[in-house]
């Protein structure tokens, strides 16, 4: 598989990482067996970016990661997120929340580290913004933690252009990672170019639109228990059905090209850039090989022009997040 830089970090990814949030349990129930074997073939693949959090499955995910890739930690640059935390509210009900104070990072950084059975983290990324603790003393004490050998490199997760710019002041910063697909193209606009500006390596996560443009999700009932897409507005009533209405070109040029929709919506993110390195979730060695041939799909000029009128941004219905989730994006 094609490599390319991470940033101005001088490590080398594959042009395509592996986005392991769905391993546990996101997206329906979990298979371990099945998700090892995909770590496994991603390797075999030549895919070398892995990409988890501490929260994904609380914990779970960096563990499933570390036990099993643990004698082939040389073979793949390793990221993680720390930031997301889940509180009891007043009336007992489990509420998420965003917690980016440095103490709380120093020790989510020595747990993951112990989970992911390693020494040190490649891309160290903070999931989001905590809005009462300034960027400059969370990124502080990050870099506190590549100058002690524990952290290679520095990220950020859904943060706003002027966000960026104040925490590449206080450290570089290797990547940005947001949701960007046909159908989410708002960075597009101030923090896809601030990432040029600055050098940082920009990583969409969700890029074949949280599985909506592989075509599978062609009714609610194509939603698994368990599955947050379940309360997610843009799988709701109306709106889903609406944005079905957006797959006919998509399903038009795979046809085309002898590919399948998510080939070719993972060929549009591809021809952003070299320096627009995808995550696409993928749990199962099936998708795995079939996304990963999505490098192989060249899209004419024709076929670009047609999918950027088909998707312009703004052209989803229904919001990305419910509204408690929303209100940690973008900040």
């Amino acid at each position: 598989m094609r490599r390319t830089d991470l940033g101005s970090s001088g490590l080398r990814v594959s042009a395509i990482g592996l986005g392991c949030w769905g391993m546990s349990g996101s997206y329906g129930p979990a298979d371990e067996i099945e998700s090892a074997a995909t770590l496994h073939r991603a390797l075999d693949l030549g895919v070398n970016l892995i990409d988890t959090a501490d929260s994904y499955g609380d914990g779970h995910n960096e563990s499933l990661i570390g036990r099993t890739l643990e004698s082939r930690r040389p073979e793949f640059v390793l990221a993680t997120k720390t930031g997301w935390v889940k509180r009891t509210a007043p009336d007992g009900a489990e509420v998420v929340g965003v917690d980016g104070r440095p103490g709380r990072i120093r020790a989510a950084c020595e747990a993951s580290l112990r989970r992911l059975r390693t020494d040190i983290i490649d891309l160290y990324y903070l999931h989001r913004l905590d809005p009462d603790v300034p960027v400059e003393e969370s990124i502080g004490a990050m870099a506190e933690l590549a100058a002690a050998g524990k952290v290679r490199c520095l990220g950020l997760s859904e943060v706003s252009a002027a966000t960026l710019r104040r925490a590449h002041a206080v450290h570089p910063i290797t990547a940005l990672q947001s949701e960007y697909s046909l159908w989410t193209r708002e960075p597009e606009a101030e923090v896809l170019p601030t990432c040029r500006e600055l050098g940082v390596a920009f990583v969409p996560f969700s890029p074949l639109g949280r599985g909506f443009l592989t075509g599978a999700v062609t009714g609610r009932d194509r939603i698994a228990e368990g599955d947050w897409r379940a309360d997610n507005p843009r799988f709701a009533g109306e709106n889903l059905a609406a944005n079905l209405e957006l797959l006919r070109p998509l399903e038009e040029i795979a046809q085309s090209h002898g590919a399948t929709p998510a080939q070719i919506a993972l060929a549009w993110v591809l021809s952003r850039g070299a320096d627009v390195i995808p995550i696409p979730g993928m749990k199962r060695r099936t998708h795995l090989e079939e996304n990963l041939a999505a490098e192989g799909v060249s899209l004419s000029p024709d076929d670009l022009a047609r999918l950027d009128a088909a998707f312009p941004p703004g052209a989803a219905a229904g919001e990305r997040y419910t509204p408690e989730v929303a209100r940690w994006a973008g900040r």
